[in-house]
């Protein structure tokens, strides 16, 4: 299953990259999270693993990330693995007109086992999910860059 979504951030691309890759500030737009752990590899680099825990409701989420390349400020491939499911994402940040920044995902969903049967009827929860996380992006980026200015 394949799911694109993009925004447009009205922010600098330089500006928006430097927020995005700063693992400090990824609990201040996805409060979801309440831990990051750093598994192997030199963090935040090309190889390097990490453990996510996110709340979900009531539930706990627990995703394997890797980064696969490390690109920036143009592009960036990761892998996040939870049971049942595997999501390779591609992301890409473009400078347009106007001093803004295009900030767009592809994400590849893999399932295995029971979410093999149930995984592309939950399409638009995924879908609706990515979005969330790239509004919530957008949200912090111009709202700390504005104080910053």
């Amino acid at each position: 299953m394949l799911i694109r979504s993009e925004i447009i951030i009205d922010a600098p691309r330089p500006e928006v990259v430097e927020l995005f890759d700063n693992p400090d500030n990824l609990k201040k737009w996805q409060p979801e999270l309440k831990s990051l752990e750093h598994l192997s590899g030199t963090p935040g680099q090309t190889g390097a693993k990490s453990r996510l825990r996110y709340k979900s409701g009531k539930r706990e989420v627990i995703l394997l990330e890797t980064i696969h390349k490390k690109n920036l400020p143009d592009e960036m491939e990761l892998s996040f693995e939870a049971p049942g499911a595997n999501n390779r994402t591609y992301i890409t940040f473009t400078e347009i007109e106007g001093g803004k920044t295009k900030y767009v995902t592809e994400q590849e969903f893999k399932f295995t086992g029971m979410m093999k049967l149930i995984g592309w009827m939950m399409k638009g929860i995924f879908e609706k999910q990515s979005m969330k996380y790239l509004m919530q992006f957008k949200f912090y980026a111009e709202s700390e860059l504005k104080k910053a200015r």
